[in-house]
């Protein structure tokens, strides 16, 4: 028998995909033009300045692509197969559970193992500029190399623990999250309130971000053993992680029985969730009275109380924060931080919840019968759109508030007129972009989750679509003025106004670009789009150039 025979095919398959040379090269162009930019901006220092510039902002990107890979990757590679009930056919055969997981983690991973080999090049390039040694490239590579594996490891014992794909993606970047950040802030804790150093050293070297602290010649030399034990820690955890998924696969796609206890838990969180007999009949009559996909997207009555907590639980952070800190936290740049996060959170989340309901729907083959029943697609979308309205109308409007009592709580403590006028234009402007940005993530996470083949990478997606592009193109406009001013020799000094334009202005072209799109597609396009659940998806260049019989309704982006 051939050894792991999954990993052979799955790497036969990946070798006539044409996404496996497409990841490569976009990774490759985007550090390329990162890198260049980087140059360009700093062309008139030395080149070792340069060089060292170069290989740390490099550096700090692949990390965290490195870091979060498993979250796109792997958290939902064995999952789904156990939601679509293929998992235990493959152990009908002579496979074992490291047969499933190696070909699992191969089959997944290529295309971001190719993205990594892909970026080591423009890596290297520091080298050939100066500031960057040998012995700093090398053990940066082993680095990346070793925190990517980590970080695939974990997605992949996740995703042997979890059924739904939400959970094993949460559950994934929850724990890289802790195990970078989260140790990170609980070493700096440790220390401040206790002088024994042992338990702050401890989750150091737990920690994957330890190592990269000391690639530097000077950090490595003082401190070698903790570099290689860190090391070692992170790719022997891996090791264990892929283990543990090996033996807990055999025995998680079966169905067992849960027990009093456990059938207790669950008819309890469905009781909560839910509502009793009654008050779901009740809940029932009122929402199919409204709109009957209403119902089936809403009728999770503690949707709309999670988000409420999740913003009560940066209300305490914000409130332990003043107890601290005192007056000294009640400071125009903490609202602003407070207030970009409270948004960013409810963007985040409607691009992650819009989506879902379409994505799984026609997955499952659930939204060709809805389609066969009465309801209009004007009907499904407006029903899709009241629960959202439901979900995030209550929050977005405390939101606001809150924003506004931190606008006059600025207002106060600022004498200068010129400063209170920013403050309210970006106030406003803040809260426009919020309505605009729910409303274009809504309508575009909808259509991407109806159109693409992974449900899962719906939410990012949208998010680079509607949050990200717009913000990189304002970065590297504001980037290449600075550059020609600096090789014309003419001063640039932009003033607020010019960087507030290049932040309001990509922001409301992308939501009404791709938000109007978006919706236009969903009236037009929802039913055939629907009906091509197995109907291969034309290739960009197709989309984008060929015939309109061709493209069909997947044209353009």
């Amino acid at each position: 028998m051939t050894f792991l025979p999954i990993v052979n095919r799955e790497l036969r398959v990946a070798s006539r995909r044409r996404g496996t040379y497409w990841s490569r090269c976009t990774t490759a162009a985007l550090a390329i033009v990162g890198g260049l930019l980087i140059y360009l901006a700093n062309w008139d220092q030395a080149s070792h300045v340069i060089g060292g510039d170069l290989f740390g902002l490099v550096s700090a990107g692949a990390f965290v692509y490195c870091l979060f890979t498993g979250v796109r990757s792997t958290a939902d590679c064995l999952s789904e197969e156990k939601r679509e009930g293929t998992l235990g056919l493959l152990f009908l055969t002579d496979l074992k559970g490291y047969d499933v997981v190696g070909g699992k983690l191969v089959a997944t991973s290529l295309n971001a193992f190719y993205g990594l080999l892909a970026i080591l090049p423009v890596l290297a390039i520091p080298l050939l500029m100066g500031g960057v040694t040998n012995g700093e490239f090398w053990r940066m590579a082993l680095v990346l190399a070793n925190t990517f594996f980590f970080s695939l490891a974990a997605g992949m014992l996740m995703s042997s623990l979890c059924k739904s794909p939400r959970s094993a993606m949460a559950a994934t970047f929850l724990f890289l999250l802790g195990s970078s950040l989260g140790l990170l802030i609980a070493a700096t804790s440790i220390s401040l309130i206790s002088e024994s150093q042992d338990l702050t050293h401890l989750c150091n070297l737990f920690n994957p971000g330890c190592a990269l602290t000391l690639v530097d010649d000077a950090s490595f030399k003082r401190d070698a053993e903790t570099f290689w034990t860190s090391s070692g820690i992170i790719h022997g955890s891996a090791w264990l992680f892929l283990v543990l998924a090996s033996v807990i696969v055999p025995r998680s796609w079966q169905d067992h029985s849960t027990g009093a206890r456990g059938g207790r838990w669950r008819e309890n969180w469905r009781r909560w969730n839910f509502g009793n007999d009654a008050d779901r009949i009740a809940f029932r009559r009122q929402l199919l009275g409204v709109n009957a996909f209403f119902w089936l997207a809403g009728r999770a009555r503690l949707k709309p109380i999670f988000v409420w907590a999740a913003l009560a639980g940066i209300g305490c952070l914000y409130g332990w924060g003043v107890i601290e800190n005192g007056h000294s936290w009640n400071d125009s740049p903490i609202y602003i931080i407070t207030t970009l996060t409270l948004n960013s959170m409810l963007k985040l989340w409607v691009a992650s919840e819009a989506g879902r309901r379409m994505g799984e729907d026609r997955k499952l083959g659930s939204l060709e019968l809805i389609l066969s029943t009465p309801l209009s697609v004007r009907e499904i979308i407006r029903g899709q759109m009241l629960a959202l309205r439901r979900q995030f109308l209550g929050p977005t409007l405390a939101v606001v508030l809150v924003e506004f009592i931190f606008l006059l709580a600025s207002l106060n403590t600022r004498g200068d007129r010129s400063d209170g006028a920013a403050l309210v234009t970006w106030w406003a402007a803040t809260n426009v972009m919020l309505v605009a940005d729910m409303l274009a993530l809504s309508a575009v996470a909808m259509w991407v989750g109806l159109s693409t083949r992974n449900p899962n990478r719906t939410t990012g997606i949208t998010v680079i679509r509607i949050l990200a592009l717009p913000l990189v193109l304002g970065f590297t406009t504001l980037l290449l003025l600075e550059i020609f001013a600096s090789a014309t020799g003419t001063p640039f000094d932009p003033g607020w106004e010019f960087v507030f334009a290049l932040w309001l202005l990509p922001g409301i072209f992308a939501d009404l670009f791709f938000g109007l799109r978006a919706w236009r597609r969903l009236h037009h396009d929802f039913r055939e789009v629907a009906a091509q659940r197995f109907a291969p998806r034309p290739s960009l260049w197709r989309r984008i150039f060929g015939p309109r019989a061709a493209r069909g309704p997947y044209a353009g982006f």
